[in-house]
């Protein structure tokens, strides 16, 4: 899907489709990195069982983790992690388990709270402003973008407490024509060489150029003078661990939801995630599908091997002849059976990332490598 948002986080997205956007400060201080995951835990199931997940026409796809490895790095800036706010967030909210649920005006407060205690285990406030979210939070979009950040969140998090020699700078930006973004890097750790965990939620109208990539892939638009509002966001990371024993990682979740001039609405989901190591473990492929399987067998056994084909077939170097590593899963246009079942759907894939990743580089950071293999490492990262 040459317009999804794998492909929209890149340049030529925002400088053909939606415009640049312009960096701000930081809308709060960091704090020290921490190890603590933040949020809702890791690697568990999603709150209901989709069933049947299918998608829509057109087989092609933006590079997972497209995003972050095109856009250029930020490296200004501070460190991320909350530990402190973190943990009072969690104590606050386990007290709150524990209160009966009120109706009226203190529920809304009580809700409000909720909302703003899970918003502060983020690396940054969120792009949009917390009081639009309240207003909307059965919305897809408000959903999705809390998914967004907790899994940003989350993964930073854990590379920060496996690093120890580096933390986060965290960048907010700006998009001219509606939303913005924020870039989370790590550079030069004593683990990882660099890592990027960026989310962009956007929205505006869409380009004419934009509208026909989507037309060209069979979508098809009911327009008022040519216009159409579009939303779209998502999360897009690579990982380069320093250990050529250690493999390269990629992964990318996103939302796109089309307004037509009658006000319906189709809406998508598209990402997936790859391992590329330099050195081939069995042991080391067969832990990150296993997640992988695990976490697409929650809803449908059928997905896992589609989508491990798909990301096999489309992850090609055609040029010479060879894939990009071990594969992992892709997808795209996935829009049914329902809104709600594909979002789980993609939050149990996006709770994965961490427990398919974060234990292949814990086993081999400390691997003895030489010069050369430092050298064949290199020589492979600019292959991908």
């Amino acid at each position: 899907m040459a317009s999804s948002l794998g492909r929209l986080s890149g340049s030529r997205f925002w400088s053909t489709a939606l415009g640049c956007g312009s960096p701000r400060p930081r809308a709060w201080p960091p704090g020290p990195a921490t190890g603590r995951f933040c949020g809702t835990p890791l690697g568990g199931p999603g709150s209901g069982g989709a069933r049947g997940l299918g998608y829509g026409p057109g087989t092609g796809g933006a590079g997972v983790g497209g995003g972050a490895r095109r856009a250029p790095w930020l490296v200004a800036g501070l460190a991320a992690g909350l530990a402190g706010v973190a943990a009072a967030s969690l104590q606050h909210l386990a007290r709150a388990e524990m209160v009966p649920r009120t109706e009226g005006v203190s529920g809304v407060r009580e809700r409000a709270d909720e909302l703003a205690l899970r918003c502060s285990s983020f690396m940054a406030q969120p792009v949009t402003a917390l009081s639009e979210l309240r207003a909307r939070q059965g919305d897809m979009k408000t959903q999705m973008e809390l998914l967004i950040m907790e899994t940003q969140a989350q993964v930073c998090q854990a590379l920060a407490q496996l690093d120890r020699g580096a933390n986060f700078s965290v960048d907010r930006w700006e998009r001219k024509e509606g939303g913005g973004g924020i870039s989370c890097v790590l550079q030069d750790g004593h683990v990882f060489e660099k890592a990027g965990v960026s989310i962009s939620v956007v929205h505006g109208t869409l380009s004419e150029e934009a509208a026909k990539q989507m037309r060209n892939r069979g979508k098809v638009f009911k327009t008022k003078n040519g216009q159409l509002a579009f939303s779209a966001m998502g999360v897009s990371s690579v990982i380069h661990p320093k250990n050529p024993h250690a493999p390269t990682f990629h992964f990318n979740y996103r939302y796109f939801e089309v307004e037509e001039a009658d006000g319906s609405k189709q809406w998508w989901f598209g990402g997936g995630c790859d391992l590329t190591p330099t050195y081939l473990n069995q042991e080391d492929a067969v832990h990150f599908h296993k997640t992988l399987k695990d976490a697409c067998d929650q809803h449908d056994p059928s997905l896992y091997p589609k989508f491990k084909k798909w990301c096999d077939d489309y992850f090609i170097i055609k040029h010479r002849g060879e894939r990009r590593g071990i594969g992992g899963i892709f997808f795209d246009d996935l829009d049914s059976p329902s809104k709600e079942d594909v979002f789980h759907f993609v939050q149990s894939c996006a709770r994965a990332v961490v427990p398919s990743y974060i234990p292949l580089v814990q086993k081999h950071c400390n691997d003895p490598f030489t010069p050369q293999e430092k050298q064949w490492q290199q020589l492979r990262r600019g292959r991908c």
